[in-house]
């Protein structure tokens, strides 16, 4: 069960690793871009390449899924990147059903686990797989494996590194429940510290307050890039607004004594916007209806951009 890229690497490896597969339920095709054009998940075009039988309900509760969920007789079910799960669809399997969620839980409960350690500033993160109960996050856990979060990686890196590392993880605790090797550790037995979590992110947590320190800023935007994206925006004394996203950015601690959310420019070479402890320069943007660009580009179309100040 799943839907996004994340997903499909998992589904691949299960493939190539010679489990059989009896079904792959994924979430229905749904209108998309500007022409509303019918699009499949990333899941369903891999399963339709590969011959897989799929199902796409769009209510898991309905009785007929159920009913064909259950004639498949799938002795396990293996969830990544899906939605939540009513108990009836959970608990059919005879070995349960295992979940694979993007960090080394107790901590990082949540929908979005991956941007919150960035943002958190933590330096390592991870995948564990655990077995579902009834309170989201919270079920057995039987595998971990970590990864270290490097000063550049953004929350789009770890996605992918995550990606990679998770699938295998799925195959290595498929294959110990399948032979009864597997060993099941309590979430409660690892809590030693505050537990952290990982809600869902609104755009309002994506604008960015340029008093807060610049290694928090920085973070901030590192664990929101590539999605949903760090935003703020530009105004100067007429009242000329422009909001714009940040992709990337680098920080330059330093003393000054400019008003946070001062904006400097140099030869149409750099953008940096002054903060407590120093400077954020912005190394990639994106304006309103405009495409993703190099801050370079932008400066050569904007020349006045020192006139705004950064809220």
């Amino acid at each position: 069960m799943g839907t996004p890229d994340f997903a499909v690497e998992s589904l691949e490896a299960l493939v190539e690793n010679n489990f059989n597969i009896v079904g792959v339920i994924t979430s229905p095709d749904r209108p998309a871009g500007r022409g509303q054009k019918i699009n499949q998940s990333a899941v369903k075009k891999y399963a339709v390449d590969n011959n897989l039988n799929v199902l796409q309900p769009s209510n898991l509760k309905d009785a007929d899924f159920q009913n064909e969920l259950k004639s498949l007789g799938a002795h396990l079910q293996i969830i990544v990147a899906f939605r939540m799960l009513p108990e009836s669809v959970w608990s059919m399997p005879l070995l349960g059903s295992i979940n694979l969620h993007g960090s080394l839980l107790p901590q990082y409960r949540g929908a979005a686990p991956i941007n919150w350690a960035v943002i958190n500033g933590e330096t390592k993160t991870g995948v564990t797989t655990f077995f579902l109960k009834h309170e989201i996050d919270t079920g057995d856990i039987i595998e971990q494996e970590f990864i270290n979060i490097e000063n550049n990686d953004t929350a789009g890196s770890i996605h992918d590194k995550l990606m990679v590392v998770g699938a295998n993880l799925i195959v290595k605790t498929t294959q110990s429940i399948i032979d009864g090797s597997f060993k099941e550790t309590p979430q409660n037995n690892l809590i030693n510290s505050e537990i952290k979590h990982a809600p869902k992110i609104y755009k309002n947590d994506c604008k960015i307050d340029w008093t807060q320190p610049a290694l928090k800023i920085q973070n901030t935007i590192r664990g929101l890039s590539p999605y949903p994206t760090a935003w703020s925006t530009l105004k100067n004394e007429n009242g000329q607004r422009i909001d714009f996203k940040i992709f990337k950015s680098s920080l330059e601690q330093t003393d000054h004594n400019l008003d946070y959310g001062t904006v400097l420019t140099g030869n149409n070479e750099f953008m940096k916007i002054a903060v407590p402890n120093g400077f954020i320069n912005i190394l990639e943007l994106q304006l309103a209806g405009k495409k993703r660009m190099q801050t370079v580009d932008f400066l050569r179309g904007f020349q006045q951009i020192n006139e705004f100040s950064a809220i």
